[in-house]
């Protein structure tokens, strides 16, 4: 484990900039495209309410997220001046953070405290939404997958904001839950 003290833990703990939430998308069943929304409910343990990935047995999969500044990167590999993100099946397209910095970290999320759980890497869906070369250009720009901790409301234009770590409470420890 890092020294939280050492030169780099102090770097990679320091604060950052928050970013927005630019576009948010659920799957209703396996296979079928994302459904574009203005607003979408976490619920703690499961995901997101209307995507076919929420459930409890999914873990670490709960939520994906990626960075429109990864969109574009991705539409310049294939060429293309812009790439739909239901194309790219993420649940929630970010912008102004880099979303792989949110590694080890809580994060607040409209409402909703998600927990980075690890890298989203592309499918071999890529290929078929994007055309040749859509897995490669994916490659490195996939983003992430999040836990739901704390339940809650994500809409367009919320802001996307680390936890830091002194201020992590465990999920069902605050106020509204404990009955005060």
């Amino acid at each position: 484990m890092l020294n939280p003290n050492s030169r780099l833990g102090k770097l990679l703990s320091a604060p950052m900039r928050p970013g927005r939430v630019a576009w948010i998308g659920v799957r209703p069943a396996r296979r079928m495209p994302l459904e574009a929304a203005e607003s979408v409910i976490a619920e703690a343990g499961t995901g997101l309410v209307g995507d076919h990935y929420s459930s409890r047995r999914n873990g670490a999969r709960q939520v994906t997220l990626i960075q429109a500044e990864h969109i574009a990167a991705i539409a310049s590999y294939l060429g293309c001046a812009t790439v739909d993100p239901a194309l790219l099946r993420r649940n929630i397209v970010t912008e102004g953070i880099n979303l792989q910095a949110l590694k080890n970290k809580r994060f607040r999320v409209g409402a909703a405290v998600l927990e980075f759980s690890g890298e989203c890497h592309p499918c071999s869906r890529m290929e078929e939404n994007l055309g040749v070369g859509g897995y490669n250009a994916v490659r490195g720009h996939g983003g992430i997958t999040a836990r739901v901790l704390v339940g809650g409301t994500i809409r367009l234009n919320d802001e996307l904001a680390v936890i830091p770590a002194s201020e992590h409470a465990e999920p069902g420890d605050d106020d509204e839950s404990a009955g005060t």
